[in-house]
């Protein structure tokens, strides 16, 4: 973090509801669309952003859902938006379209909640590992961090997996329990308030702000 720098805050939200989000399918860097529901999330997130904070740019990766999520975000906060690889989901390489109950049944291997740390450095075809992953995600969190300007407020429009990885180690907390014990749903916001003495999470997957109710099962992407 950069010398003086002073009450920063970086808004973490997750993209809105796709149709694999519903069928609990595993959807890495596929290019998915949003849903109907979906898209009415992204507008009442960024209705919410408008309402709540100081918005001065947003920050998406650059996959479809963020892409289709971060658009009306970005339109309604009238700023602009920055598209970055690094804030992609887990890429999942041949296993993705696949429901999770099929990988983790077939391939107990990627099983985080089962087999522990190892899991997060078996590598699938095509794909990267968890660690691969994480390291990638706090690349660009470090590099979000060290161009943040006294006072920005910034939005960064991602996915599940990089939003528990990301918090979990703000929080100090170790890879698995990262993974197993938060939930983000689509569109959640987080917020993370940054000043000389560190990143202190001051919000954690609010969906209270939707008026629709309207929410997809859980899922890490």
């Amino acid at each position: 973090m950069g010398s003086g720098l002073h009450d920063a805050t970086v808004v973490l939200a997750r993209h809105g509801e796709t149709t694999w989000n519903r069928e609990r399918r595993i959807q890495g860097w596929a290019p998915t669309s949003l849903t109907d529901t979906g898209r009415e999330q992204a507008t009442a997130l960024g209705r919410h952003l408008t309402d709540a904070y100081d918005v001065g740019r947003v920050v998406a990766s650059d996959l479809r859902r963020t892409r289709e999520t971060a658009r009306p975000v970005a339109r309604l906060l009238d700023c602009p938006v920055e598209y970055e690889h690094g804030w992609r989901e887990r890429s999942f390489g041949v296993y993705q379209g696949l429901t999770y109950e099929e990988v983790f049944e077939r391939h107990p291997e990627f099983a985080v909640h089962e087999i522990g740390i190892e899991a997060a450095r078996t590598e699938p075809e095509g794909g990267e590992s968890l660690l691969a992953a994480r390291e990638r995600v706090l690349d660009a969190w470090n590099r979000l961090v060290a161009a943040l300007d006294d006072g920005e407020t910034v939005v960064v429009v991602t996915h599940g997996g990089p939003l528990y990885v990301l918090l979990g180690h703000l929080r100090g907390q170790d890879l698995v329990t990262a993974l197993t014990e938060h939930d983000q749903g689509n569109c959640a916001v987080s917020t993370v308030r940054l000043t000389d003495e560190g990143p202190v999470v001051v919000c954690d997957g609010d969906t209270a702000y939707r008026e629709s109710g309207a929410t997809a099962a859980r899922n890490p992407e």
